[in-house]
């Protein structure tokens, strides 16, 4: 295996990975730009290397830069994180042709997912399930209203090259949807460069459930279950949860069988996570299950599914960047209890999340244990700026059941001491502790329709 790992990108996903690369005894090499010259995942690897200034357009977006700091260092392999550069398949393809390990899927596999469109179409060829909708070529305002016309109003807008929650806009009358358009164009073209849009129907109370999937170079592919991503706002998660109440061990099994299949249908390697969009008006344990993207990389709520699986995903990582093959078997795979993950982030839920900046005057956690992981990508002390995600932290916890998870987690919570910046801190405690939640009544709407209720 390898013996120098370039992590390229910053705070708790870069100390994440060190911190199984350093159980492999495999020397971290930070990067940082200049708004991270104290940051913490910097003080704790093993060689750090100043990629740019802080705009990250020419620091952690640079692939020149990240390739200059892998030749300067030596290192000899390389981990995109999430986030940045990790699916972009021109960075992966760029590090294999400079010789290095790229800790990732292959360049052709996320290039053919990057494009949502493309990709289901795909998908529906394969025999997975597809919303109704339009995913063609034809990108004229006419074209795009008389398909949202055929699929039937409500639509939802997606651009095609889409993430984050960016170039969405849900339309429910026709008079409306041309404004729509043109804003979730513009908002397109400023996240990616790339307005193409698609249009599908809109499911009223869907559920957003992943399926964690792993494949090998020797034609080997498994899932390791599902998470729950239903709690979110403007269409980014902040609560994560494995395995997603209220499932069928059948609707499970269909569901990762069918993320083998995108898996296979692709030649996917590394790991990677297909997204679902589930009816959650749909009795409870057949609810109908639609394939909405696949992320080609490790996601941010993966520790959940390693407390309910007991195994080390980066690690799983490695060693298949290393051509070994997977380190199990479907049949071999169980999970046990329930785990639920918090995101921390520096933002005002009553002023529509504005991301907060500011000095952390005061941060202090909980201690971790064996049912409580702390992520942070700050400390005490620390700046939280403007030029990159405001998420502070992750808080995952574990229990024997649902209820013993989210009563951990909100424990957690309240346990949290952090001063100086304004933050969603008691509000993740208020999802945690609200009825609706407790009874695991989940769908997307769930913050927009509570919202009066979590504020207060």
């Amino acid at each position: 295996m390898f013996k120098s790992l370039l992590i390229a990108n910053r705070g708790e996903i870069a100390r994440r990975v060190m911190r199984t690369a350093r159980l492999h005894n495999i020397r971290t090499i930070a990067v940082y730009a200049d708004a991270d010259a104290n940051a913490l995942h910097v003080q704790e690897a093993d060689d750090a290397v100043h990629i740019g200034p802080s705009d990250a357009r020419e620091s952690y977006l640079s692939i020149d830069a990240i390739l200059a700091a892998a030749k300067a260092s030596g290192a000899e392999a390389i981990h995109p994180g999430y986030g940045f550069l990790s699916e972009n398949a021109d960075f992966a393809q760029t590090v294999v042709e400079a010789g290095l390990t790229f800790v990732g899927p292959p360049a052709s596999s996320i290039h053919q997912m990057a494009d949502k469109s493309l990709a289901k179409q795909a998908m529906a060829e394969a025999g997975v399930p597809v919303l109704p909708g339009y995913h063609g070529e034809d990108q004229s305002d006419d074209r795009l209203l008389a398909a949202a016309r055929d699929i039937g109003f409500p639509v939802l807008l997606k651009a095609s090259a889409g993430g984050g929650g960016r170039g969405i806009r849900l339309v429910r009358e026709e008079k409306k949807f041309l404004k729509q358009l043109k804003m979730a164009r513009r908002e397109a073209m400023a996240s990616f460069a790339d307005d193409h849009m698609l249009v599908e129907r809109y499911v009223e109370k869907p559920r957003h459930i992943e399926v964690q999937i792993f494949a090998d170079g020797h034609g080997n592919v498994v899932h390791l279950f599902e998470r729950e991503c239903s709690i979110q706002r403007r269409y980014q998660k902040i609560v994560e949860e494995a395995p997603a109440p209220g499932l069928s061990e059948s609707q499970r099994h269909r569901m990762g069988e069918a993320a083998i299949t995108v898996a296979r249908t692709v030649n996917y390697r590394g790991a990677g996570t297909v997204e679902f969009i589930v009816d959650g008006d749909a009795p409870s344990g057949d609810m109908p299950f639609y394939f909405m993207e696949m992320n080609t990389r490790l996601q941010v709520e993966h520790p959940v599914t390693e407390m309910i699986t007991g195994q080390d995903l980066v690690a799983w990582q490695f060693a298949i960047a290393d051509g070994q093959p997977l380190p199990a078997t479907q049949e071999e795979l169980r999970f046990n209890g329930h785990a639920i993950e918090t995101r921390l982030y520096a933002e005002n839920p009553a002023k529509k999340f504005m991301p907060q900046p500011g000095m952390l005057d005061v941060l202090q956690f909980p201690p971790e244990t064996d049912t409580l992981r702390v992520e942070a990508g700050v400390q005490e002390g620390d700046e939280v700026t403007i030029f990159y995600d405001p998420m502070l932290a992750k808080l995952s916890s574990w229990g024997t059941d649902r209820d013993a998870a989210r009563l951990a987690t909100a424990e957690a919570l309240a346990a949290t001491r952090l001063e100086g910046i304004q933050t969603n801190l008691g509000f993740l405690e208020a999802i945690m502790r609200h009825p609706s939640f407790a009874d695991a009544q989940l769908d997307t709407g769930f913050v927009d329709r509570h919202m009066d209720d979590l504020l207060d």
